[in-house]
């Protein structure tokens, strides 16, 4: 059989990295496409049952397909590590510049949305059950809303450099190490503003809309290509 010899087994691996992978974007752009510009034009609120079973549904699937990606292309950079990263050859900084955007996306699943959503699912069960609304709630809803608006915007330069390694012969393992590192503190400051700004202030404001985070994460990729490229 194939699948269990030689290249198979990093095959298999490769192919659930992409399916974890897709389920985990298609349910990040499902939240902010769909979902959240759904309840708000509807006034949907956090106490009503049907809301609060889709959200911890389609929360599950989310945070755990992000960690399966994430586990699973850590596996498989280990082996191209233990190879001398000769299974990526000239791959290696495309990769990086992937790997970096989808490192930080996949912190801010599990440290930043996750938790805040609790608390404000949290909060939403108390009140339907009678009791009284977190304090913290909104504002944990507002960080989960940021964070969640900043992997949306990075997900669209991870996806073109993630493709661009196997279907993008340009930006081999000599050109665009400087570049890299400008991506890199590019994307730590925009991972900055995730954490610390506040909703719609500064920086966030092109963030608030979905014409404007897709906008802005098309821009970022120009932006980190060229950065690539000319440097």
């Amino acid at each position: 059989m194939s699948l269990f010899v030689d290249d198979g087994p990093l095959f298999l691996l490769r192919f659930t990295h992409v399916l974890a992978g897709v389920t985990w974007v298609g349910l990040l752009y499902y939240f902010n496409f769909v979902q959240v510009p759904y309840f708000g034009e509807t006034k949907t609120g956090l106490g009503t049952g049907e809301f609060r079973k889709l959200v911890q549904r389609a929360l599950w699937y989310f945070r755990w397909a992000a960690m399966l990606t994430f586990l699973s292309g850590l596996t498989i950079y280990m082996m191209a590590l233990h190879t001398g990263m000769e299974a990526m050859g000239t791959q290696g900084v495309k990769i990086s510049a992937g790997m970096t955007f989808g490192i930080l996306m996949f912190l801010n699943v599990w440290l930043v949305i996750w938790p805040n959503q609790k608390i404000a699912i949290a909060s939403a069960e108390s009140v339907a059950g009678g009791g009284a609304a977190d304090p913290n709630a909104a504002a944990a809803g507002a960080k989960a809303f940021l964070a969640s608006r900043t992997n949306t915007l990075f997900s669209i330069p991870m996806l073109f450099f993630m493709v661009a390694a196997s279907h993008f012969p340009g930006l081999d393992a000599d050109k665009g190490m400087a570049g890299l590192g400008i991506v890199t503190l590019l994307a730590l400051a925009l991972e900055a503003n995730a954490l610390f700004g506040k909703k719609a202030v500064g920086p966030s404001k092109m963030l608030e809309t979905v014409p404007a985070v897709v906008h802005a994460g098309l821009a970022l990729t120009v932006i980190c290509y060229l950065a690539m490229e000319l440097t």
